[in-house]
């Protein structure tokens, strides 16, 4: 019988418990698929601890995985049995062996991407692609800031960033981290422990501030990121990795200059199979042209998911992290 993490009673990392399952037959528009690698990413821990409910108790966490099709039911046209496919979208339901999942969910890999590289990049690149293409489009000569500019999604935008041709600015928690944010096209990356990020982009940018940012840190950084907008800037809130952003009253955008708010999601950008599709089809190629390197620097065997969400959330992971069955 196959294996999954559970999760009975949300809560710390403990909750989660390693469990046999029963997995059947794909339903119409299904497929069934056994996992070769799966993504970790930070919204799995929002799902552990409640923060973001789930519908229904006992669980299985996880939004990103990458396997091989083992049985598609009627109609499920998109895949065929045998086929290499990636997802990152609802239902949740990655940390497994072997999985049902709607077949219109789910992404052929190309023969030039490999398993663990899909696993590793597929949320994190499809976010960086809508929020680089779409949310804010950047063009080259932008200066942009990014928070957490070391982690999975940061080092992913300041590489696709850099190719653009924008100059990036970012934070990060230490000067080893500063490092890696450097390595991967991050100009001035910004040790926030030890240096006001809002009077260095000031200094940076000669007093012009940028006209986005990007934020997945959330209730720690969002309201100094609004004093490093320009005027018109945007300022785009795409996780809350430090908690949620209390309210606030929505006159501050106008004095600080008529400021715009986003707080978009991946599922909402990629909710039409065509954009989905469009979305993986450019992250692939500047993947494939070597724009973007997906650094995966930790791995865990799936049944230690306890021990990697606990690295995770004391930030001792960089780049990419990815759990094997």
């Amino acid at each position: 019988m196959p294996k999954a993490i559970r999760i009975h009673q949300t809560g710390g990392p403990e909750a989660m418990l390693w469990e046999d399952v029963a997995v059947g037959d794909p339903g119409p528009g299904q497929a069934r698929i056994r996992h070769t690698a799966i993504g970790l990413n930070f919204i799995d821990v929002y799902h552990r601890t409640g923060l973001y409910p789930v519908a229904a108790l006992p669980f299985t966490p996880g939004l990103e995985g990458v396997g091989v099709v083992e049985a598609v039911g009627e109609g499920a046209g998109e895949v065929r049995v045998g086929e290499r496919v990636a997802y990152a979208a609802p239902p949740i339901g990655a940390y497994c062996e072997v999985r049902l999942i709607p077949a219109d969910r789910l992404v052929p890999l190309p023969h030039d991407i490999t398993d663990r590289q899909a696993a590793a990049m597929m949320l994190q690149g499809m976010t960086a692609q809508y929020l680089l293409r779409r949310t804010f489009p950047v063009r080259a000569g932008d200066t942009i800031l990014v928070h957490a500019a070391a982690g999975g999604v940061g080092l992913i935008l300041c590489q696709w960033a850099k190719h653009l041709g924008a100059t990036v600015i970012g934070t990060v928690g230490s000067d080893a981290k500063a490092e890696i944010a450097r390595a991967h096209g991050c100009d001035h990356p910004i040790v926030y422990t030890r240096e006001d990020f809002v009077e260095r982009v000031n200094v940076l940018t000669g007093g012009a501030k940028v006209p986005v940012v990007y934020d997945s840190v959330g209730r720690d950084t969002v309201m100094r990121s609004l004093d490093c907008l320009q005027p018109l800037g945007m300022m785009v809130l795409f996780g809350q990795a430090s908690g949620v952003v209390p309210p606030f009253d929505l006159g501050i955008l106008a004095t600080k200059g008529s400021l715009f708010v986003t707080r978009p999601t991946l599922m909402t950008y990629t909710a039409k199979r065509e954009d989905l599709m469009a979305s993986a089809s450019e992250l692939f190629d500047v993947v494939r042209r070597g724009f973007v390197k997906i650094e995966i620097n930790q791995t865990y065997a799936l049944k230690d998911a306890v021990t990697a969400h606990r690295d995770l959330e004391a930030r001792k992971t960089t780049g990419s992290t990815i759990l094997l069955p």
